[in-house]
């Protein structure tokens, strides 16, 4: 089963959260995208109240918002919105799936990159140093400048991490050779050709937005300096206005 409610009426978009969080944390952004757009939020498995699985992987949760799709009907193709884990999982939706575009919210793509950040704490995050290990995953990304309210949310959902599930999302990552990532990264960018706006915090990396462009030229990249890891949380009103900008009929 996997969890799910809408608000709001007009254009179909749905709301896909980060790793060890739920759909709470489109909180504050939901409310001022209500009026003009179906607003779709959901639990990945593993998370939030949805059920168990046995594949936490990424491309797995892809059939979550297949599910919700179906569940809610939808004759027109969604928007689809993913923060973090979301914003691979929504990425590799919109390659095999109908979509009218995609809002990548802080997730890099260049999972060759990531792999090697995350290798030097393999260790600890298959054994007994898991909640060490993604203490320090989740530090490192800029909670320090969320409101309280959503600081407090995050912590919680962070604080709660189950080990079979962010070792799930990250068995790919951490148990594949880094060319074999870039080939499948590639791939899957080279099926996505609906409007793709990717929003960071921070800046992904040299050349990431040449990158990006040349697989997928549908893509725009955005740099909003300083909201780390959640911008849509740091500055809601400005999200939804360039949602807005980007997908309203």
């Amino acid at each position: 089963m996997i969890a799910w409610e809408e608000s709001g009426a007009g254009r179909p978009l749905i709301l896909v959260h980060g790793l060890t969080e739920d759909r709470r944390g489109w909180d504050p952004v939901v409310p001022l995208l209500e009026d003009g757009f179906r607003c779709i939020r959901l639990d990945l498995r593993g998370h939030g109240e949805s059920h168990d699985a046995a594949d936490y992987s990424a491309l797995g949760m892809v059939e979550d918002v297949s599910t919700v799709v179906s569940q809610a009907g939808l004759d027109e193709a969604p928007v689809l919105v993913g923060h973090s884990l979301g914003g691979v999982v929504v990425t590799a939706y919109a390659a095999q799936a109908r979509a009218a575009g995609v809002v990548n919210v802080d997730q890099p793509l260049a999972l060759a990159a990531f792999k090697g950040a995350l290798t030097p704490l393999e260790t600890m995050l298959r054994g007994d140093g898991f909640t060490e290990a993604i203490g320090v995953v989740f530090e490192s990304l800029g909670v320090d400048a969320l409101p309280a309210d959503a600081r407090a949310w995050a912590d919680a959902c962070h604080a709660a991490a189950r080990q079979e599930v962010v070792l799930g999302v990250w068995g790919l990552v951490l148990e594949t050779e880094a060319a074999q990532l870039d080939a499948l990264v590639e791939s899957v960018l080279r099926d996505v050709t609906v409007p793709y706006l990717a929003i960071h915090g921070s800046d992904p990396g040299p050349g990431y937005a040449e990158w990006l462009t040349e697989l997928a030229p549908s893509a725009t990249v955005e740099v909003w300096d300083g909201d780390g890891h959640y911008p849509h949380l740091v500055e809601p009103e400005r999200f939804a206005q360039r949602v807005r900008a980007a997908f309203t009929r």
